[in-house]
C-alpha cells in the first residue's frame, strides 16, 4: 500500500483491498477523520485538518484490510450468451465465442465501486485475455440485463441506456428495484459469478 497527499487534509491509499482497507480504517477511527471513500483501486481518507492527516499517516499505513460483510455474499447471475458483440470479441481476443464465454463465466468478480447509473457495479476479476477497450461508437440505447466487458471490467446493465461496453450475453436478473431493501442487488464488497444458460 503507498499512500499520498490529497491537498492537506487527505490521504489517497493506493490498495488492491479498497473495500477492506476502508473497513479498517473505520474501525481504527484515527483522531480527526471526517470522511472514508474506497474507490476502484484506492481509499480516500480525510480528515479535520492537516495536523490530524499527519498523525494518521504511519498508523494508516500499516493497517491490514479486513472482511467486509459484503465480501460473504455471493450473487449468481444465470446469462444467455448471445450478446451482439460476442464475434467481435471473440475476433479481437483470438478467441472463440465458446472460449470468450468460458473465460468470462469462470471468473470470479467482486464488486469494486458502483455509479454510472442506479443499480450499476464495476466488476474485478475479470480473465486479462477479455481487456478491451471501449466501443470506439457508443449505443444510444443498451437493453436493461446487458452483460458487458470494457476496459478491465465487467458489469451488467441496470435499465435500458447509453453505453458504450461490449454486449456478452443478458440475464433476467433484476439488479435495481426501488421495492427492495436495498435496492441494488450489487453492493461494493459482494462477489458475483455468472452462470451460462440456455
Amino acid at each position: 500500500m503507498t499512500a499520498r497527499w490529497y491537498g492537506d487534509r487527505a490521504l489517497l491509499l493506493d490498495t488492491a483491498s479498497p473495500l477492506g482497507l476502508a473497513a479498517a480504517v473505520v474501525l481504527a477511527a484515527p483522531v480527526g477523520l471526517v470522511e472514508v471513500v474506497p474507490g476502484a483501486a484506492s481509499v480516500l481518507v480525510s480528515f479535520g485538518g492537516s495536523g490530524a492527516a499527519a498523525a494518521a499517516l504511519a498508523g494508516l499505513l500499516s493497517l491490514q484490510p479486513i472482511e467486509t460483510a459484503a465480501a460473504a455474499v455471493e450473487v449468481v447471475l444465470p446469462v444467455v450468451y448471445d450478446g451482439t458483440d460476442l464475434g467481435e470479441v471473440a475476433v479481437a481476443t483470438g478467441l472463440s465465442a465458446e472460449q470468450v464465454v468460458a473465460r468470462h463465466s469462470a471468473g470470479r468478480y467482486v464488486v469494486a465501486v458502483t455509479g454510472f447509473t442506479p443499480g450499476f457495479a464495476y466488476l474485478t476479476g475479470l480473465d486479462p485475455v477479455l481487456h478491451l477497450p471501449r466501443r470506439a461508437e457508443p449505443r444510444t440505447v443498451v437493453p436493461a440485463g446487458s452483460v458487458a466487458v470494457a476496459a478491465g471490467w465487467s458489469g451488467v446493465y441496470p435499465r435500458a441506456s447509453p453505453g458504450g461496453w461490449h454486449l456478452l450475453g443478458r440475464t433476467a436478473t433484476v439488479l435495481w428495484d426501488l421495492d427492495r431493501d436495498p435496492p441494488a442487488l450489487l453492493r461494493p464488497g459482494v462477489r458475483v459469478r455468472f452462470e451460462p444458460v440456455r
